[in-house]
């Protein structure tokens, strides 16, 4: 995709990109991939782009962002309430099918003009 004209590449291609480019910073930095693009069944329920798990067992549940303007916020601030509240359904339905209860966090990997972000425990919910 490398030298493809950004306006010819769709949004989910970009996405997709935006998605493995984390996925491999991640890995890199020691997290093992569980599910990628996990959905809830049904309509309105959530999605989760990457479950991972770190060297100490923790769980943890990936939003990935990019945006290569600043406005609206930029990658950190598309995160908003009620997609914070999506990903958290989706991470309860997840770890509900598990026969033991990991520690969890929520993490983001923000993608913008100055690069690679990755906030880990980026949001809690209750």
């Amino acid at each position: 995709m490398g030298n493809l004209d950004p306006k010819r590449v769709s949004t989910k291609q970009q996405g997709d990109a935006a998605e493995a480019l984390a996925l491999a910073h991640l890995q890199a930095q020691g997290l093992r991939l569980l599910v990628r693009n996990y959905r809830t069944p049904g309509r309105g329920g959530g999605e989760i782009d990457l479950i991972m798990q770190d060297r100490h067992g923790t769980m943890v549940f990936v939003e990935v962002r990019k945006r290569l303007h600043p406005s609206y916020g930029g990658p950190l601030g598309s995160v908003s309430p009620s997609k914070r509240k999506r990903i958290a359904f989706a991470a309860k339905f997840f770890l509900m099918r598990l026969k033991y209860e990991p520690s969890c966090r929520f993490d983001v990997v923000a993608i913008d003009t100055n690069g690679l972000h990755w906030l880990q425990g980026a949001f809690a919910v209750d």
